[in-house]
């Protein structure tokens, strides 16, 4: 795709931010048929389908806030002038064209195109079947934005494709792929990792961890604990495993207190053995493999650890390497926690809830990445260029 002039980049959002506010009936009227099409048991994918006017609010400020956002595209990163006479000047670039595959979610409709966009990237958007309807009527709001500049709808392109043709894409992809990011559970990650011939950058998978040291103020602890796990059981940050030091004080007291305000709270709860032996009316867990899992639920699981290293060791076994908390009054525990856990964002006597780019000071995002190569964390508008190699010589040859 050509570049494009930031002002042009920008009269397209303009024009988006006055559609969406126009097409409000219509987007909302496209979202109750998915909603009323949806199995409702699954309580989290239905929480990220649903549109209202407070979500499309949402979308207007997320494109709101990358128009006003500076343009990425073109930054000298670095320059050099060689004794030969060349000129190496290093700038950022886009990527080229962007495929994000994700469930449910008609928000990142928006906020995934809008970065790709001002980034210069053309995007195609896979999302899932079960918001098709709210997915067209933002492909449409999209292309008018695009038409009403002169500009080809191509640039932001809805994908309709089943699974098996999703795989065939992914295989052989009937134009140049530049990177694709599949947003959501192992399964999906899983299966573009499987099947995808180009660069993949990992994103969505939460299943984090949060560790209560013997120096923790407890009362903070179930705050944050709470928060963590029930402020939205849908978003890949909310809390899943909770490690407790087996030296706090009251231990056994403390532990049946956290269980009992859980199971107020709805939460369910499975436990270790050593947990198991206090909480009694808990399930034990049989199979390590749970340790793994993401559950999007208002469900938990309860350990004890004997002490610091054994907890960062847990975590790095068995987290998905997005975020991670440590409770503790020891700052120099907590650094230690910060810098030998292996996930994306580390946290000291905070909630992971706010592992978002708008919370994070990033703006909006278009997923949360859990790989190291290009970026780990919020991938907001800067996360979305490359880099590019400008010499600029006079007949140089080496020898």
């Amino acid at each position: 795709m050509k570049l494009l002039e930031t002002t042009i980049k920008n009269k397209v959002l303009e024009s988006m931010i006055s559609i969406l506010d126009k097409d409000r009936d219509k987007i909302l009227e496209a979202n109750k048929k998915d909603c009323e099409l949806f199995n409702k048991e699954d309580r989290a994918m239905y929480d990220r389908l649903v549109v209202d006017n407070k979500k499309i609010d949402g979308m207007i400020a997320s494109v709101k806030e990358v128009l006003g956002q500076e343009d990425p595209v073109g930054k000298v990163k670095s320059e050099r002038n060689l004794e030969n006479g060349l000129n190496v000047t290093n700038k950022t670039a886009p990527f080229g064209t962007i495929m994000i595959i994700y469930e449910s979610r008609p928000d990142v409709t928006i906020e995934a195109a809008v970065l790709a966009f001002k980034a210069n990237n053309k995007i195609l958007l896979k999302g899932g079947k079960e918001a098709l309807h709210s997915n067209k009527a933002l492909e449409k709001c999209w292309h008018q934005a695009l038409e009403e500049n002169d500009l080809d709808t191509n640039w932001i392109q809805l994908l309709h494709m089943n699974r098996t043709e999703t795989q065939e894409f992914l295989r052989n992809p009937s134009e140049k792929l530049d990177l694709i990011v599949p947003r959501g559970g192992e399964r999906l990650i899983a299966f573009v990792k499987e099947h995808a011939k180009c660069a993949v950058l990992v994103s969505g998978r939460g299943n984090n961890f949060l560790y209560v040291d013997k120096d923790a103020d407890w009362e903070k602890s179930i705050k944050v604990i709470l928060n963590a796990k029930t402020h939205k059981i849908s978003a890949c940050n909310a809390l899943d495993k909770i490690l407790v030091d087996a030296a706090v004080p009251n231990y056994e007291q403390k532990l049946k207190e956290l269980d009992s305000i859980l199971k107020e709270q709805g939460v369910s709860v499975l436990v270790d053995e050593k947990t198991g032996s206090i909480l009694k009316e808990e399930e034990v867990i049989k199979d390590e493999a749970i340790w793994h899992e993401e559950f999007l639920a208002m469900k938990c699981c309860i350990g004890t650890v004997e002490n610091l290293d054994e907890a960062i060791e847990k975590i790095n076994k068995f987290s998905g390497g997005h975020s991670s908390t440590v409770m503790t009054k020891d700052s120099s525990k907590a650094m230690k926690f910060m810098e030998q856990v292996d996930s994306a964002a580390v946290y000291h006597n905070a909630s992971t809830r706010f592992t978002d780019g708008g919370a994070m000071g990033v703006g909006a995002e278009l997923a949360i990445s859990t790989d190291k190569l290009h970026h780990r964390g919020p991938l907001g508008l800067e996360q979305l260029v490359t880099n590019k190699y400008f010499v600029f010589g006079d007949g140089q040859i080496r020898v």
